[in-house]
């Protein structure tokens, strides 16, 4: 396992962040995973056993079960809490009252306090904000995510699905405030969803802020389960119930075809193939894996082995293209003549 610094914080994390949305399965969670105390502690076990120091979380997952259970996996294999990192995220509605979601500054405290007792800990690692709260200024939320990591009970703060220039908007006002600033971003990256490479990476590695991908399979469309030929994977695969996130599947059928040679070539499995290719993505710096099993969870970590080729990247990186957007691809044309070396 190797680690990578968490943008400029000084922090080291493992290339893996092992990702606990499976843990708990109540409500719509339940097509995600269902994975209770046992199969939480051996889960965590394994991962951290096999070099993984990041975990991450989430107050809406399951409701507060997946912090329940992994707070309690902490204790029950009495793990050292200074050989880890410890993420958790805030914004998603967590009951009828009015004022039970969103990024206000009373929900932001409210929510900190009942992630600390479910995770049984006096602090979090990394606090990210979950989405965006239109009815909340960002002014507001930066000067509360500002507070609680002065408060003690938060180290640092990163963001999920906000666009690019939400983002470099917080990054200026905290900036112009002195105040505590988002050093890591949580956004979807995968062969078949590369969005993120118009604006949100770049803007990462610009800003020096750390890149962690999440759902990297596709919600498990790139597991190697689902072909044309088998539109449905059975056996409880999740992606057959809950078909999230959103995607192009005829072009994902495209790039599994060809992940399906590059596995076999490279003696391993389409899924480890999908996670070396966002583990090798210029700019990521910690990819979260999910699993539903041991089995699941040695292939992931087996991924960190998979070394493609400059050929076989090429492979993937023509099959999985987009179109640009607008302006990136006005960007590209207009800017091609200050690139030393174009017009050789």
């Amino acid at each position: 396992m190797k680690y990578n610094l968490l943008g400029n914080t000084g922090l080291l994390v493992s290339e893996l962040c092992f990702g606990t949305m499976t843990f708990g399965g109540e409500g719509m969670w339940e097509h995600v995973g269902k994975q209770q105390q046992g199969e939480a502690d051996e889960l965590i076990k394994k991962s951290v056993d096999s070099g993984i120091n990041f975990i991450d979380t989430a107050n809406v997952y399951s409701f507060g079960q997946s912090e329940t259970i992994l707070g309690n996996s902490i204790k029950n294999l009495d793990l050292n809490r200074d050989e880890l990192v410890i993420a958790t995220k805030l914004r998603g509605k967590m009951g009828d009252q009015p004022n039970n979601q969103g990024l206000s500054r009373y929900h932001i405290f409210n929510s900190v306090e009942k992630s600390l007792n479910r995770l049984q800990l006096d602090h979090i690692d990394l606090l990210y904000v979950h989405g965006v709260d239109s009815v909340t200024s960002i002014r507001e939320i930066m000067r509360g995510l500002n507070d609680i990591v002065e408060s003690g009970k938060v180290r640092y703060v990163g963001v999920c699905n906000w666009p690019a220039w939400m983002v470099m908007k917080a990054l200026g006002i905290a900036r112009q405030e002195g105040w505590h600033e988002f050093k890591a971003m949580q956004y979807f990256y995968s062969l078949s969803g590369r969005d993120a490479e118009d604006a949100l990476i770049p803007l990462s590695q610009s800003e020096k802020l750390g890149f962690m991908p999440w759902s990297p399979l596709a919600g498990g469309f790139l597991s190697g389960k689902y072909t044309r030929d088998n539109e449905k994977a059975g056996g409880g695969s999740r992606r057959d119930e809950f078909d999230f996130p959103p995607i192009n599947k005829e072009q994902t059928y495209d790039i599994v075809d060809v992940m399906e040679e590059i596995a076999e070539n490279q003696d391993c499995s389409v899924a480890e193939v999908a996670l070396a290719w966002v583990r090798l993505q210029s700019g990521v710096t910690s990819t979260i894996i999910g699993t539903k099993n041991i089995t699941q969870l040695e292939s992931n970590i087996n991924s960190t082995n998979v070394d493609l080729t400059d050929d076989e990247l090429s492979e993937l990186n023509k099959v999985s293209s987009t179109t640009k957007r607008y302006p990136f691809w006005m960007v590209d044309r207009q800017d091609s003549d200050r690139i030393p070396g174009s017009n050789e």
